[in-house]
C-alpha cells in the first residue's frame, strides 16, 4: 500500500518493531513518535479505545478482505480523507 501513498511518509507496525502491541500501547507509541494517522482494517478499534483523546486520526479500511488487492480500490478515497482528517477523528472507507 505504501507504493500507492507516495505523497505520504508511511511506516508499518512491523517496520517500527511494534508487532504484537495492543491497540492502546500502539496508539501511545504513535503519539510519542509524532505519527498523525493510523490506517487500519480493525473495525472494532473505535469501540476499544478513546480515539478522541489518543491524538491520532484513524482511517478504517473496509473491503471484501484485508488482502492488498481488495484494499487498493480504496486508495483514492484514502488520499482524499488524508488531506483533511484531524486528530481524534475516525473515518471509515468502504468498498461496498
Amino acid at each position: 500500500m505504501r507504493r500507492e501513498l507516495t505523497d505520504y511518509e508511511v511506516r508499518t507496525v512491523v517496520e517500527m518493531g511494534w508487532s504484537g502491541k495492543k491497540n492502546g500501547e500502539l496508539l501511545q507509541l504513535m503519539v510519542q513518535e509524532s505519527f498523525t494517522v493510523l490506517l487500519t482494517t480493525d473495525q472494532n478499534l473505535r469501540y476499544q479505545q478513546n480515539l478522541q483523546q489518543a491524538g491520532v486520526a484513524v482511517v478504517v479500511l473496509v473491503a471484501f478482505s484485508n488482502r492488498l488487492l481488495d484494499l487498493l480500490p480504496l486508495i483514492p478515497s484514502v488520499c482524499s480523507v488524508l488531506e483533511k482528517i484531524a486528530p481524534g477523528v475516525v473515518v471509515e472507507i468502504r468498498d461496498f
